[in-house]
């Protein structure tokens, strides 16, 4: 049942909202993202009991180039592409080191695992349309290899600590998304509220 409601939720927000700007539509978007990133985690939480009690580094795995202080919005909004085109790379290769550990299994987590993958997909081509220019191309396919080791711990237990660790990098890079896009669709005219 939550699977059907999850799909919908999926469907429906998918459609072009009338009167609503595509920076309008980039914005909505990535909040909804960040509100599923979350409830993923939450739902990680619950299955992984014993990481209520742990806290990683706080070193992110994904990270902007140091110049990015000084850049404009446009050029902002190219840079949050690339993080998140970094953090679908991510999240393929961890839905892939899962399957290899545990196989393909059902349940909420893992539905709204497909469902946040897709949703940043969606976001990837959306930011794309927003920040491609004539003399910048932006790709969309996941930039990650998928070759490193998890946490360098090895093991269920590095591979459950840097799925950790992935979720937390999801949830900050959808709510940085959230509000470089605002601030994008804040300086393009954007009226409505969203």
């Amino acid at each position: 049942m939550a699977e059907q409601e999850e799909q919908k939720q999926i469907t429906e927000l998918d459609k072009p909202v009338p009167g609503v700007s595509g920076t309008g539509s980039a914005v909505a978007l990535a909040r909804q993202l960040h509100h599923e990133c979350d409830r993923l985690l939450r739902l990680y939480k619950e299955k992984e009991t014993f990481l209520g009690d742990l806290t990683p580094d706080g070193v992110r795995i994904v990270s902007l180039s140091p110049d990015s202080q000084g850049a404009s919005t446009q050029q902002q909004v190219q840079l949050l592409h690339s993080a998140l085109r970094q953090c679908l790379g991510l999240l393929h290769c961890l839905i892939l080191k899962e399957e290899e550990e545990w196989g393909e299994l059902e349940g909420d987590y893992e539905t709204l695992k497909k469902i946040v993958r897709a949703r940043l997909e969606y976001l990837l081509y959306t930011t794309k349309g927003l920040a491609e220019t004539e003399d910048t191309t932006l790709e969309v396919t996941p930039d990650h290899q998928c070759n490193e080791e998890t946490d360098g711990a090895g093991g269920v237990f590095g591979l459950k600590m840097w799925t950790y660790r992935v979720l937390l990098e999801l949830i900050h890079w959808a709510d940085h998304a959230a509000q470089t896009l605002h601030i994008y669709h804040t300086e393009r005219g954007g009226s409505e509220e969203i």
